[in-house]
């Protein structure tokens, strides 16, 4: 498989909606291809208006940098090896979980970004929505 399509997008945002129902706090799903462009998306009623653009941006960081976001925090602390990257792109890079790279064949090949809860929340979201991917 070399690309994420809209039935993809489509199985990952309903896995995560159903993992969000277990959390219990509303959020943003985005699902991007390899280009992070932007493949679905799905704001839950009473999501956080600012977690529209925080999902996508955590999606095209954990596509662009090809690592989940929480591992971006950790490289981008004071004196790691990626400090101050939130400072580029146009301050899409984000640097907190939610936020993971969608791989098949060993080749990133797009991203899931959920935005809402708590960094962990938004990580078992985003997860069972890649889970949901690699089934």
């Amino acid at each position: 498989m070399t690309e994420i399509t809209l039935e993809h997008a489509k199985t990952m945002i309903e896995a995560a909606e159903n993992e969000v129902d277990e959390v219990g706090v509303p959020m943003c799903i985005a699902v991007v291809d390899g280009g992070a462009n932007l493949v679905g998306f799905h704001r839950m009623d009473d999501a956080l208006l600012a977690s529209v653009d925080i999902a996508r941006n955590k999606a095209y960081s954990a596509v662009g940098l090809k690592m989940p976001t929480d591992e971006i925090g950790e490289a981008a602390q004071p004196g790691a090896s990626l400090f101050g990257i939130g400072n580029t792109n146009d301050g899409r890079i984000v640097t907190f979980g939610g936020g993971f790279p969608i791989e098949s064949d060993g080749d990133v090949i797009g991203a899931i970004g959920v935005s809402g809860g708590s960094p962990e929340e938004d990580m078992a979201v985003a997860r069972a929505g890649l889970d949901a991917f690699e089934e």
